[in-house]
Parts: C-alpha cells; structure tokens; sequence
C-alpha cells in the first residue's frame, strides 16, 4: 500500500486539503430544492390522505411511492449539502415561506383531480431542478449527477400519474 501523494509526487501533509465546500451560490440553489422536495412529500401526503373516487386505491398507493421518493431525495440533497459544508434549513416556516410550488387545496379531492394537481407538483419540481442543474453542475458536477437521478425518477412519476387521465 502506498501513500497518498499530491499533484507532482510529493506528499500531502495532513492540511493540506480542507475538502472541498459549497460556494453560497451552490448553497442556495440545493437549498432551493431541498425545499421543494420537502414541499413535493408533504403535499403528496395531503392528495393522499383525501384522494377518493373510482381508482382511489391505485392512486392512494401510487402517492406513498412518489411521497417515498421525494422524501428520501431531499434527504440526499440535504446530506449532499452537509458534505459540501452547507446547512439545509428544512424547517416548516422556511419550506413555506420558500417553496417554488403551488399550494395544494385542502379538503377531498377526487382522483382525476387529484393526478391534475399531482402531476403539476412533480413537473414543478423538476422544474427547479432542472432550472438550477446548470448552476449546480457548473460548480459540482458530483452533485449535479445526484440532480439527474431525481429528475429521473420525478419524470417518470409524472408520466405515470398523468397517464391516469389520459386516454386516445
């Protein structure tokens, strides 16, 4: 086994390198989207809970999916953040006060509504992070591949759930 060297051969010492931290620009751009994952699982869980109507089961459980999903990607945003030095704030007065999404209505849904409304949040989340991937990407590219993960997974839920309404 040999020791890590730096650039040119010679031996780093212990200081050499603080690792590598988030600019404030980076920052806040994760931040930003932290915040609407946040806001993605809370109001997924919302359409969950008062979705009803013909299909309501299917859709029920579809929104635990996409409720998992946004709930362990913004845990994955936030960690990547801790790494990088950066404090996420997922705190219910800051993912109020500055969330990108549009507020979901309170009371019973039906479910054709409920996946207009779904399907609205999700495109509006990948929004964001497709809005911000540049930025981020141009800074951190290791954090900008975490980025295409989620806007994956956040596509094909949309695609899944508008499929519900749709017919030819």
């Amino acid at each position: 086994m040999t020791a890590s060297s730096a650039p040119g051969g010679s031996r780093r010492s212990e200081t050499d390198s603080a690792g590598f931290t988030a600019s404030p620009q980076l920052a806040q751009a994760l931040q930003q989207i932290v915040v609407d994952l946040v806001e993605l699982h809370l109001q997924g869980k919302q359409a969950h809970w008062n979705v009803v109507g013909h299909n309501f089961r299917d859709l029920h459980l579809q929104l635990d999916e996409i409720v998992d999903e946004a709930r362990e990607s913004a845990d994955t945003i936030a960690e990547r953040m801790r790494a990088l030095a950066a404090c996420p704030d997922g705190r219910t007065e800051t993912v109020a006060a500055t969330t990108t999404l549009p507020a979901f209505p309170e009371g019973e849904q039906n479910v054709s509504a409920v996946v207009d409304l779904v399907t609205a949040r999700l495109r509006a989340t990948v929004d964001t992070l497709r809005t911000l991937h540049d930025q981020v990407d141009s800074e951190d590219p290791s954090t900008a591949d975490l980025l295409h993960a989620v806007i994956d997974s956040l596509e094909k839920h949309a695609w899944m759930v508008s499929a519900e309404n749709r017919s030819v």
